[in-house]
């Protein structure tokens, strides 16, 4: 396996992985480079700890309003262009022979797909990904899990789906959570709906440029143990501070949902070997004043980042 778009074949890589005791991370990407980093950074992890494939999902939103990641692939910006290149792009560099990065088994993932926006996504483009987070959190709780229930039923054995049904909080700043019912809710709509995982709101922030978020641990295990199984997934993993990221792994999250820290991190540091690079610039070297190099540099260091998330993940424990 490498490029994997096959729901069960993804489904049990992932609860391979959460049965060792590790949470699959999910990076997104909004560029060419971001989707190499991802797999450089897989690969390396597998080299350093022995492993003979690892497992990673690579993810991309559409239209979303807050961050439209496929329109950011090309200079023209369709989003269905975006998607295509991205994921064949992606399949050349993880899939055949002749792969660089053959050992990394990607699970490509649409995220937060909107109903309407994103409907060529969620349906004609379908065929592109294993999983899909189907967003219907703008809607009111009753037109949601209708909405996330037909989409089940229309898709679901093509595609795993993750449904979301509380609004996440986008930028810094905790909003106040819901509490009192917030698990009777959850619960609720994973049994109607029949969706293969529930985003939730464990306390991140998503898009976030702090580490302060304050994990909710208890709700987390809380929603766990109403569900009967492991089955959350967790996005604003970039608000957390390292030490937070190695906790979740035993409370049923299972995918962890990364991307804003990874991007800003890595183009700080290759910013920074830029300017560095000045004076050949202005003496006109044309090695200094070519992407390629920064480029790299975006790429060498988000695949540092993402090799220590894994790790931070659990992924040490796929080699037993």
């Amino acid at each position: 396996m490498a490029f994997i778009t096959d729901k069960n074949k993804a489904r049990r890589l992932i609860y391979d992985a959460a049965e060792k005791g590790a949470c699959t991370a999910l990076f997104c990407t909004g560029s060419f480079w971001n989707t190499e980093a991802i797999l450089r950074g897989a690969l390396d992890f597998a080299d350093k700890h022995g492993l003979a494939s690892v497992p990673v999902v690579v993810a991309m939103t559409s239209n979303y309003s807050h961050m439209a990641q496929a329109r950011r692939i090309t200079r023209c910006g369709d989003y269905r262009i975006g998607i295509k290149a991205v994921m064949d792009y992606c399949r050349l560099l993880c899939d055949g022979p002749d792969a660089p990065y053959g050992r990394v088994d990607v699970m490509p993932h649409l995220d937060h797909g909107d109903p309407k926006t994103d409907r060529w996504a969620l349906t004609e483009g379908a065929g592109y990904f294993a999983s899909v987070m189907f967003d219907a959190q703008t809607y009111p709780y009753e037109e949601n899990l209708t909405m996330t229930r037909d989409y089940v039923k229309a898709l679901g054995d093509k595609v795993l789906i993750e449904g979301v049904f509380e609004g996440l909080s986008v930028g810094d700043g905790q909003k106040a959570r819901q509490q009192d019912d917030y698990v009777e809710k959850a619960l609720r709509f994973v049994k109607e709906t029949g969706v293969d995982f529930l985003v939730a709101d464990l306390g991140t922030e998503q898009q976030s440029a702090g580490t302060e978020a304050k994990y909710l641990k208890e709700r987390a295990r809380s929603l766990t143990a109403a569900l009967g199984k492991p089955m959350l997934v967790l996005h604003g993993v970039s608000s957390l501070k390292n030490e937070q990221i190695g906790t979740i792994c035993g409370d049923g999250v299972i995918r962890a949902n990364m991307w804003t820290r990874i991007v800003r991190e890595s183009g700080q540091y290759a910013a920074k070997r830029l300017s560095k690079r000045g004076d050949r610039i202005a003496a006109n070297d044309f090695e200094a004043c070519e992407a390629t190099a920064y480029i790299n540099d975006n790429i060498d260091k988000a695949a540092e980042i993402m090799e220590s998330i894994m790790g931070q993940l659990g992924y040490a424990l796929l080699g037993k």
